[in-house]
């Protein structure tokens, strides 16, 4: 039997195992946006830590940033000379849970129900985390591995990896790699394989108008101080056009086209209106005219407003002008748009909409820019064949409409490229409530990270 059936072999008998040190994994509050969860966010982690111990990895170190720290683990334990290096991204860090009274079990608890795991951070990203672990694991059990691995986990993915950038900085070193593993993304269906190469980037805003000095009686002043709610309702509402398209000016300037052939590439995935449709429970659809819902969301640019506050919120009734309204405004951008150029962008718009009556402010909160990687470099292709050797197809090729900054960050600064997968499912609801991981799965994900990592250390 050759090492890789017996690490196969291996990760089959131990899901009982893997799936328990899991569960102690989901268990750990690690809320990055909660300063009270700061213990927790160290006991996170050290269970990684402790993990790559176990593997046998003798350089790992918590590394302090100025927020929460960096795990960093590295086995230069190649089978030969000069085999290439993987670099692991992940992050330990999860979405706050609330509202808890919406789960059906506690957020925090690790409960499996049927073929599922459910808790925060099962999917987003404990488990692809863990998967990447217990894949090494099995390796490392039964002989040596064919690449060098390193791994990064950070503990501040959720809140925008507000120190990443300068950790990477100036640990390019301690970084360098050929290629960059990174399982933060996911599966269209558990039947259907898929390699993300693709990711839109993210230009994040804070709207603040500001009217009178205070509230104001709505039956003495109303019908003579514009209202601060009205005015940011009206400037929301003109950031799009009838068709869909965003109004700011310059905004689809530098946004590239999608060729023929890559359109013809996303037509085959199995994502038309029915399937938004089943996947959100709206009665219609909405976006810019012209582009498929596909095209839509992982090629074309968005805008999307992300949260409201004026006035009176409470129960019963109040009758105000409020003094002031926020807006909490996200644009997801795709390549060659430069997310601080949408700043500016939005800031004219704002100088030519806005009216005399009120006054008002932009802040920018977090930005990161789209990547997209090359589908024909050889760990793509380890990955690739990886999965026919397990789900005995080929996988399907997405571009995500969400946002990962680390891709391009990391190509930008540690000059390399990113293979994106993972084995979380669209319905997973990660960030909601009853977030979960489908575990047979999570089993064969395991075993095409055992492929992979075999697949690139031959072709490599």
């Amino acid at each position: 039997m050759s090492h890789r059936q017996k690490a196969l072999e291996y990760a089959n008998t131990m899901r009982e195992s893997f799936l328990e040190q899991l569960k102690d994994f989901v268990r750990i509050p690690s809320i990055s946006t909660d300063p009270e969860k700061k213990a927790e966010m160290q006991a996170a982690a050290e269970w990684i830590t402790a993990k790559l111990r176990d593997l046998g990895l003798r350089e790992i170190s918590i590394i302090p940033t100025e927020g929460h720290p960096v795990v960093y683990g590295e086995c230069q334990c190649a089978d030969r000379p000069n085999a290439p290096t993987v670099l692991i991204y992940g992050h330990y860090d999860v979405q706050p849970s609330e509202p808890d009274d919406l789960w059906k079990s506690p957020p925090f608890e690790a409960t499996v129900r049927g073929e599922n795991l459910y808790g925060r951070g099962a999917s987003d990203m404990k488990g692809q985390v863990a998967a990447t672990l217990f894949a090494v694991e099995s390796i490392l059990k039964n002989g040596k591995m064919p690449v060098n691995v390193k791994f990064m986990i950070e503990g501040e993915e959720e809140i925008g990896s507000p120190n990443l950038n300068s950790f990477m900085e100036s640990h390019k070193e301690l970084l360098a790699c050929d290629v960059a593993l990174n399982p933060d993304s996911g599966m269209i269906a558990a039947d259907l394989p898929t390699i993300t190469y693709a990711l839109r980037g993210l230009a994040y805003f804070e709207l603040r108008v500001y009217g009178p000095e205070h509230d104001l009686h709505s039956g003495l002043f109303g019908g003579v101080v514009h209202n601060p709610a009205q005015v940011i309702s009206e400037l929301i509402a003109g950031m799009h056009d009838q068709d869909g398209r965003i109004t700011l000016p310059g905004f689809y300037d530098r946004v590239r086209p999608l060729s023929e052939e890559e359109r013809a590439e996303l037509a085959k995935l199995p994502m038309d209106e029915e399937y938004y449709k089943r996947q959100t429970g709206v009665p219609a659809l909405y976006g810019e005219k012209g582009f498929t819902p596909v095209e839509r969301v992982g090629a074309r640019p968005s805008l999307d407003v992300n949260g409201l506050y004026s006035g009176f919120t409470g129960q019963g009734q109040k009758t105000v002008i409020p003094s002031w309204a926020m807006a909490k405004i996200s644009t997801r951008l795709v390549p060659d748009q430069d997310p601080a150029a949408v700043f500016d962008q939005l800031k004219q718009y704002l100088m030519e909409k806005a009216p005399k009556t009120v006054r008002w402010e932009l802040i920018q909160m977090s930005y990161g820019a789209a990547s997209i990687s090359d589908i024909h470099h050889p760990a793509t292709q380890a990955l690739a064949n990886a999965f026919v050797s397990v789900w005995g197809k080929p996988p399907v090729y997405k571009r995500e409409g969400g946002s990962i900054p680390v891709v391009g960050n990391m190509q930008r600064i540690l000059g390399v490229e990113s293979v994106l997968t993972g084995f979380g499912l669209s319905d997973d609801n990660i960030h909601g409530p009853n977030e979960k991981l489908h575990l047979p799965t999570w089993y064969k994900g395991i075993q095409t990270l055992v492929h992979f990592f075999y697949n690139y250390g031959e072709q490599g």
